[in-house]
This record gives C-alpha cells, sequence and structure tokens, in this order.
C-alpha cells in the first residue's frame, strides 16, 4: 500500500504539490444511486412535481457541483474542467434513479473528486426537491467506476 498524500513528512495535512507534473487527458466516472417510493418515482417521471423538471434541476446542480469541488474539499486542485456529462436514469423496477457522471480535464491532476462530487450533489438535489413527498428516501452506492490519466493510467472496478 503507497502512503496518504495529503500529509506530509511531519504528518500535517497539506496540498500535493502537482506543479512539476505534465498535463494529460484525465477522466473519471463516477456512479451513485437514489431510492425512492414507486409513487415519487412516478411524479418525477410523469413531471408532475410543484417545483419542476427534478432530473433536469439535478442534472444542471451535479454540473455546477463539479465545477466547485475545490471549493467544498479542502485540500483538492481547482481545475478547468473541460467537459462534464451527467446521466440521470429511472430504473422502474428497482425504484431509483441511477446517476453517472464523467468528468474530463487536461492538467497535472485527476477529476476523480470531481465526478464524485457531481454524482452526490445531483442526487441530493433530487433528495431536496422530493422530500416533501419521500423523506425516507435513501443515497447509496456513491463510488468511482473508472478513471484514466496520469502516472497510474486507467482503472477500472472489477
Amino acid at each position: 500500500m503507497t502512503k496518504l498524500t495529503h500529509f506530509n513528512a511531519r504528518g500535517h495535512a497539506h496540498m500535493v504539490d502537482v506543479g512539476d507534473k505534465p498535463a494529460s487527458k484525465r477522466s473519471a466516472l463516477a456512479e451513485g444511486y437514489i431510492e425512492m417510493h414507486a409513487d415519487t418515482l412516478n411524479m418525477i417521471l410523469e413531471g408532475g412535481h410543484k417545483k419542476g423538471d427534478v432530473l433536469g434541476i439535478a442534472r444542471i446542480a451535479g454540473i455546477m457541483a463539479s465545477k466547485k469541488t475545490a471549493d467544498l474539499i479542502p485540500l483538492c486542485h481547482p481545475i478547468a474542467l473541460t467537459k462534464v456529462e451527467l446521466e440521470l436514469i429511472p430504473q422502474t423496477e428497482r425504484q431509483c434513479v441511477r446517476c453517472l457522471a464523467k468528468v474530463e480535464t487536461t492538467a497535472p491532476t485527476g477529476v476523480e473528486m470531481e465526478a464524485l462530487m457531481a454524482v452526490q450533489t445531483a442526487l441530493l438535489t433530487i433528495y431536496d426537491m422530493c422530500k416533501s413527498v419521500d423523506r425516507g428516501m435513501t443515497m447509496h452506492t456513491i463510488r468511482l467506476l473508472e478513471k484514466s490519466g496520469g502516472r497510474s493510467g486507467l482503472w477500472r472496478r472489477d
């Protein structure tokens, strides 16, 4: 196992120096789910929510959040994103919405945190918009599926 990079030799938290690393094309794909009552999912799918297009608003929220990741995660580098693609896939048989976020950049550091932030924020937005009818919604399995670029190259979840 390699060492934790966000701690210096004295054990203090620090921002990793990526100044000497070459910029390379990098991407990350993350996913997550929000389970809900069937009636709640039907309301979302039928567009019957008084607050508007739940999935459309959640998509925009996820994209916006990916761009703000460094403002919320203390040791995360602010990086210019070149692409953020967010897909919200209703799964009626499982009474949930699956969120997939793909984030890309050309930079000296990766975009895993930005992809995970996009997923979590999109799911939180769905929760926020629907909590008045279903407080028992559950977000789960927020995780990285794949990352590419940089020194470590391609990584995929088994």
